[in-house]
């Protein structure tokens, strides 16, 4: 069959590994980059190769090139309005995470999509790993005994001028548009999407009751060092800290607790742990199915979709539920210092703050942060 025509929308920033990614399926024979949407045009360089067409109005380089799918990777706030202008032209869509800033505009792009027919997948990358089902499997054999909760952990290391790479970044919202910039919606929101995935609560309906905490030490909107805690239709927990001021950069993970074994799986390795009484560690490495690949094989011969929107919904009741709690609190400059050189903050503790979390499945506030603040429903 032909190459796919595929329009890409931002292509700078994390949009830089799309055009990577786009290229490498090019030279696979699956699709062609048919045209990229930015404001300020790209390089030869910057496009991987030959420069396809290029324009500022993505709804014209929809209709000039002929595109059958659209990747969007703008800010978040224009999400929702660039899938609609997709949809509206029978464009199908891989959208980047998050699908939206607030519940009301999710909605408003998932259902606009389904009416207008087109196929959307979201770019969770971590849910085309092959672990996912694996370990869905392992759960569901009873390898860890019932499960009683997930955790999920993430201790990233961040400068200041990672807040200042665009002007929404750090933000809870910007001249009045809602952004939701924290770090459990925008970086670490694969830690939030694939541990309700393990835990098989995707929908939003599979979502009982949210609890956050939001601080922040760096000197932005949006929080940088949280945690939240679900409470799912399984009747179980499902807790994950974040923070973006480690003092060491880590691999994020999630963590199954099972009665008689967990399973802790380092979703960005696709490599998983597997420990249970009576038996010995055992570790697994899986492959993974990129997610534009999964949607071209989708609308080529019917494969299912492994991230379309109904499956985020639950993720978007979290995004919801930090929008609508107060704003971050500021952390003292006792509960933070500087790194010499670096340009960076850090929370001393925090790394093992966010290790117990995911451990014990709970809130800061409840493993004695003196800093945390009280839980937000």
């Amino acid at each position: 069959m032909s190459p796919v025509p595929v329009v890409l929308a931002g292509a700078r920033g994390h949009g830089r590994w799309h055009v990577a990614n786009i290229r490498r399926l090019e030279r696979a024979g699956l699709v062609r980059l048919a045209g990229i949407c930015e404001l300020t045009p790209l390089t030869e360089e910057e496009a991987g190769g030959e420069v396809p067409e290029q324009s500022a109005d993505f709804g014209a380089l929809l209709d000039s090139t002929g595109a059958r799918i659209a990747v969007i990777c703008t800010p978040i706030p224009t999400h929702t309005d660039l899938a609609l202008t997709a949809a509206r032209r029978g464009v199908h869509l891989l959208l980047e995470k998050p699908p939206a800033p607030s519940y009301a505009d999710f909605r408003r792009m998932a259902d606009g999509v389904a009416e207008a027919g087109v196929a959307c997948q979201i770019g969770f990358q971590s849910l085309g790993s092959h672990a996912v089902p694996a370990i869905r499997s392992l759960i569901a054999e009873g390898a860890i005994g019932e499960v009683v909760g997930v955790g999920g952990a993430g201790a990233w290391v961040r400068d200041e001028a990672y807040f200042r790479r665009a002007p929404w970044a750090g933000r809870r919202r910007l001249d009045g548009v809602d952004v939701v910039d924290g770090a459990l919606t925008n970086p670490l929101a694969h830690a939030v999407a694939t541990a309700l995935a393990l835990d098989g609560s995707t929908r939003a309906e599979d979502v009982t009751g949210i609890e956050t905490e939001l601080s922040r030490a760096n000197d932005i909107e949006a929080d940088d060092t949280s945690c939240v805690r679900i409470g799912t239709a399984h009747g179980h927990r499902v807790t994950v800290a974040a923070t973006l001021c480690a003092e060491r950069a880590d691999e994020p993970y999630v963590l199954v607790h099972g009665g008689s074994g967990r399973v802790t799986f380092w979703y960005k390795q696709d490599r998983v742990l597997l420990q249970r009484g009576g038996h010995g560690p055992e570790e697994f490495e899986y492959g993974r199915t990129d997610l534009l690949e999964n949607l071209v094989a989708h609308l080529t011969d019917g494969t299912p979709l492994l991230v379309p929107p109904q499956e985020t919904g639950a993720f978007m009741r979290v995004v919801e539920a930090i929008r609508r709690a107060p704003d971050p609190d500021r952390l003292p400059e006792a509960a933070w210092r500087r790194v010499p050189g670096e340009d960076r903050r850090v929370v001393p503790g925090i790394d093992g703050l966010v290790a117990a979390a995911a451990d014990t499945l709970s809130l800061y506030s409840e493993l004695g942060a003196p800093w945390a603040p009280r839980p937000g429903p």
